[in-house]
C-alpha cells in the first residue's frame, strides 16, 4: 500500500516497520521539535535515504489533494501536533498510533498519568482518524505491565516497543483489521498537563513527591525552595522520622539537596533553576 505517515524521532521504527513490511512510502510530514521530548534528525535522513519529500509544517488540505494525486491510499500518523482534516474526501484511509490503551487515555501526552495514578497496566492503540482527537474506531492495541516504580523514561521505551510491535501487526494485516475496526466506548481523557501538574508539594509524602517527578522526567517538575524556583528532574527519598517543617533545606553539599516532607526526606539530585542569576545561597537559608 502507498502510504503518507506524520512522525518524529520518537517513533520512528513505526515508518520504518512499515517500510520493511512492504508499504511504499510517498511524503513525510514532521513538525518543528524542542530537541527534548521530540526530535526529527533521524526522520529526515531515513526519509533522504528513501529519497522521499519531508514537510515540516501543517498538512494542509491542499496537501491531502497532493498526496491522492500521487496514488498514496493510506495516511500514517505516527507522532503529530496539529488537526488533521477532512482526509475521507481524498484518501481511502488514515489510521493514528496513540500512546495509550484507549479508551483509556485520550489527550495530547497521557504517560505521565499512567504514573500518577498508579496504572497497572498501560499500552498503544491504533485507531482511524477522526475529526475528535483519539477517538476513532479501534483497529488493535499493544498493552503491556506496568512496574510499581515505572518512571517516564521506562514508560516511553515501552511505548516505543509496542508501538513497533503493533504497527508490524496492523501492516500486515491492515485491511483486515480496518475492516473489523470496533468503536470505543466510556474510557478517559487527560488534558496536556500544566505548571500546577509539574509543582512539588513538599507537604506531602515520600511516596507522592517521588512517584509526581517519576511522572515527569525529562518534562521536569517545578519546585520552590525559599526564594528560588527550580526545574527537577530526578529525586531519591526515603521516610524517616523528624521535627523539621516540611520544606526546608536540612541539607546542601555541592548541587545536592535534602528537603524535608511529611513523612521523610527528599534528595534533589538532578535539578537547574528556572532564574540562573539567582543566588545559590538562598537555598540555604
Amino acid at each position: 500500500m502507498r502510504f503518507a505517515i506524520t512522525v518524529t524521532d520518537r517513533y520512528i521504527d513505526v515508518f520504518k516497520t512499515f517500510v520493511q513490511r512492504g508499504w511504499t512510502p510517498v511524503r513525510v510530514f514532521t513538525t518543528p521539535v524542542d530537541n527534548r521530548l521530540h526530535c526529527n534528525t533521524a526522520v529526515l535522513e531515513y526519509a533522504r535515504q528513501l529519497n522521499i519529500p519531508v514537510q515540516i509544517s501543517r498538512l494542509t488540505d491542499e496537501n491531502l489533494c497532493e498526496l491522492a494525486d500521487r496514488r498514496c491510499e493510506a495516511l500514517v500518523i505516527a507522532s503529530y501536533s496539529w488537526r488533521i482534516g477532512d482526509w475521507r474526501a481524498h484518501l481511502p484511509y488514515a489510521v493514528n498510533f496513540h500512546p495509550s490503551p484507549l479508551p483509556r487515555g485520550r489527550g495530547p501526552y497521557p504517560a505521565p498519568a499512567a504514573i500518577l495514578e498508579r496504572c497497572t497496566t498501560w499500552g498503544v492503540t491504533c485507531h482511524k482518524v477522526e475529526h475528535e482527537f483519539d477517538a476513532g474506531d479501534i483497529l488493535s492495541s499493544d498493552e503491556f505491565v506496568l512496574a510499581p516504580d515505572e518512571d517516564h523514561d521506562s514508560l516511553d521505551l515501552k511505548i516505543q516497543l509496542a508501538a513497533r510491535r503493533l504497527s508490524a501487526d496492523v501492516a500486515d494485516r491492515f485491511l483486515e483489521y480496518w475492516h473489523g475496526a470496533k468503536p470505543q466506548q466510556g474510557g478517559s481523557y487527560y488534558p496536556r498537563w500544566t505548571d500546577a501538574d509539574r509543582r512539588l508539594d513538599f507537604s506531602q509524602t515520600v511516596a507522592e513527591v517521588v512517584r509526581r517527578v517519576r511522572a515527569f522526567g525529562p518534562i521536569e517538575c517545578l519546585a520552590q525552595i525559599n526564594d528560588l524556583k527550580l526545574f527537577v528532574r530526578r529525586v531519591v527519598g526515603w521516610t524517616e522520622p523528624h521535627a523539621f517543617t516540611a520544606g526546608c533545606v536540612v541539607y546542601a553539599n555541592g548541587l545536592s539537596l535534602v528537603v524535608a516532607v511529611a513523612d521523610g526526606f527528599i534528595g534533589l539530585t538532578e535539578w537547574s533553576l528556572i532564574q540562573p542569576d539567582a543566588v545559590i545561597g538562598s537555598l540555604r537559608r
